[in-house]
């Protein structure tokens, strides 16, 4: 729930799927991979149908960096064929200044104008799901947890949001509403711990951003995000800003770095510091989010850093 950019350009463009996969270029998507392409996405189904291996070769075959929220802004850089050159602005990293880069079908994405896309308030799911519904409470999209969009006005139950399509709903009980230039109430350590909690045992999904799955590092971003903090996309670029903590000094909500070589070599993890010497993260594909005592463990030989961002 951080504050919204608005030094963007006078036309942009909005993921309108539920969730978006940003994929390293047109040809990484597999066949098997088309629940999460098409004009409409499915990611459970998408992802209940993929095996174990072919989960990892998300990974090991370079395929997916990234995902974007329904609603969320990403520039277009250009445009070939079906797919588009997209920066994300929300997404810090250190492989573009704008924001993170990648590929997505252009027909996963809207264009709108910026000062009508933006409006003095936002609305952020705070469930692990919820459902867009249309004006008569029919189901229209299945959301994830910190999607956020403008909202247009709040009702007795509900509150009506901007979308590409018009006027959608959204469950007041699910959302929270903040200053769309302020950004939401800046949360603490705790209070970021306590935003990942409910997702202990969610599936680990290589460059996952939303409650459908994440990886090391979209888990550590979300839960920031859900505490009104940006912080960069990548395990890599995390361990690079916010304030370094000595390892004897941890509070929960610390972020915890892991690096190949005991420690020495390149970052390959991040999890948060749980308290009395445990970790909550999401590990690895095949595992999901898990809290994990640190001592005895190769986790406690590749701890390289720690950084807090609260």
């Amino acid at each position: 729930m951080f504050k919204q950019s608005t030094s963007l350009p006078e036309t942009v463009h909005i993921a309108s799927v539920q969730v978006a996969t940003v994929w390293t270029n047109s040809k990484s998507p597999r066949e098997l991979d088309s629940l999460a392409t098409g004009e409409t996405t499915d990611i459970e189904t998408w992802l209940s149908n993929l095996s174990y291996e072919e989960k990892v070769a998300l990974c090991d075959e370079n395929r997916l960096q990234t995902q974007v929220l329904y609603g969320e802004i990403v520039l277009v850089e250009e445009v070939k064929g079906d797919w588009a050159k997209i920066i994300i602005p929300s997404q810090p990293s250190k492989k573009d200044e704008r924001g993170y880069p990648g590929w997505v079908p252009f027909h996963q994405l809207k264009e709108v104008k910026r000062d009508e896309w933006l409006r003095p308030e936002t609305a952020a799911v705070t469930e692990n799901h919820t459902w867009l519904e249309n004006e008569y409470g029919e189901e229209v999209i299945k959301l994830s947890y910190m999607t956020c969009l403008p909202v247009v006005e709040v009702e007795e139950s509900r509150v009506a949001v901007h979308t590409h399509e018009g006027k959608g709903y959204l469950s007041k009980e699910h959302v929270a509403i903040f200053p769309t230039e302020q950004g939401g109430e800046l949360g603490d350590g705790r209070s970021i711990i306590q935003a990942g909690e409910p997702y202990i045992g969610l599936d680990y999904l290589w460059g996952g951003m939303s409650s459908f799955g994440y990886d090391c590092s979209g888990f550590a971003y979300a839960m920031h995000k859900a505490n009104s903090i940006q912080i960069s996309r990548d395990a890599s670029d995390q361990a690079m800003h916010g304030k370094e903590v000595p390892i004897d000094q941890l509070k929960p909500g610390d972020l915890l770095f892991f690096a190949y070589e005991e420690g020495k070599g390149r970052i390959h993890h991040v999890g948060f510091y749980y308290g009395d010497g445990k970790m909550l993260h999401s590990p690895m594909t095949g595992r999901g989010i898990e809290i994990v005592s640190l001592a005895g463990t190769k986790y406690e030989r590749e701890l390289c850093i720690a950084r807090r961002y609260w």
